[in-house]
């Protein structure tokens, strides 16, 4: 069957937590806080989805300013379907879909690897501040 990515198609929150548990990002993402999931979906306002019939295979979850900067939050591929191709097709369509921004995203562990594989780039001057934590 062929694959069809849309463009900021409609996609439950339920339909993304089972594809995030299917896919292993669950691992590192809040799927048991479904409101804040809830607001994580609604507040993205770049996403790529990709779909077999009706079932959600893959997803490039992003907030974009469309001019300089894509954050592509969450990349996230059924396992049954990895290492078909789905992942690299949602990246290339999130920069298509915005092509006068850098696409960023933070890697999760097993995937740093992946990354350089299909031609992007590490940077090494990324910082995060974690939730509740302060600056000095």
């Amino acid at each position: 069957m062929p694959i069809d990515y849309r463009l900021n198609a409609e996609v439950t929150v339920d339909e993304v937590i089972e594809l995030l548990i299917a896919s292993t990002l669950a691992e590192r993402r809040p799927v048991d806080d479904r409101p804040r999931m809830q607001a994580m979906l609604q507040c993205s306002n770049l996403v790529i989805t990709a779909w077999e019939n009706e079932q959600l295979l893959g997803i490039a979850r992003s907030v974009s300013d469309y001019s300089y900067c894509t954050y592509l939050s969450d990349l996230a591929v059924r396992k049954s379907h990895q290492k078909q191709g789905i992942g690299t097709q949602l990246i290339k369509c999130t920069q298509a879909a915005a092509p006068l921004a850098t696409v960023v995203l933070l890697s999760a562990p097993a995937a740093v690897d992946y990354y350089p594989h299909i031609g992007m780039e590490r940077h090494n001057s990324a910082w995060i501040l974690k939730r509740g934590a302060a600056l000095r």
